[in-house]
């Protein structure tokens, strides 16, 4: 019997080994794609080539910083925070002047039609639930039941007070480093822009 069980463990383990050789790079390139594809649909839209910045690190959080020539726009911010559910990811993106203009969620474990609702919530034009616009320089980016300028999600308050924090942390490593020069930049296309805005509406 000691055998035959380690013989089944032994398979049960190669065979594990086995997928997750053949399904990590598929994943990792769905993990990319979908990063690159988050960035440039939250940044400030405009017209002409966008320059985009490679990733700087701040205190955990990654700055995709967005330039028209020498000219700053904005940028793309990729964070995370805990939510109920455990550790999830947004990018979020700002203008040169900090105020939101766009996000998307990457990664969540958030309980489905209560935290999972914050990939669109927070968009949504009812009541106080749209941040897209504010700068958490200029408003209390916290939830209503906490005094501040934004309704939760319903029945998920723990979930809502995260995801304004895991905004709020992103704007102020923005907002420390957003004077750096131009440097390691990618270029995004006028065409693609135009793509991104289209595919966003």
């Amino acid at each position: 019997m000691l055998l035959s069980l380690t013989l089944i463990a032994l398979v049960a383990a190669g065979l594990l080994a086995a997928v997750y050789n053949v399904t990590k790079d598929p994943i990792e390139l769905a993990k990319a794609t979908k990063q690159a594809e988050a960035k440039m649909a939250v940044l400030p839209h405009t017209q002409g080539e966008v320059l985009i910045k490679e990733g700087e690190q701040v205190d955990g959080v990654s700055i995709y910083k967005a330039y028209a020539g020498d000219e700053l726009l904005g940028a793309a911010v990729e964070t995370q925070e805990n939510g109920f559910g455990g550790t999830f990811k947004i990018m979020v993106g700002f203008d040169k002047n900090g105020a939101i203009t766009g996000y998307q969620v990457l990664e969540h474990q958030e309980t489905p039609g209560l935290g999972s609702k914050m990939d669109e919530w927070f968009k949504t034009d009812k009541n106080r639930q749209n941040v897209i616009g504010l700068n958490p320089g200029q408003c209390n980016l916290t939830v209503s039941k906490d005094g501040g300028d934004v309704d939760a999600i319903t029945a998920a308050t723990i979930s809502s007070r995260a995801f304004l924090l895991s905004i709020t942390k992103a704007y102020n490593a923005y907002m420390s480093n957003k004077l750096e020069a131009v440097s390691g930049a990618t270029t995004l296309s006028a065409a693609e822009n135009e793509n991104n805005e289209n595919k966003e509406d």
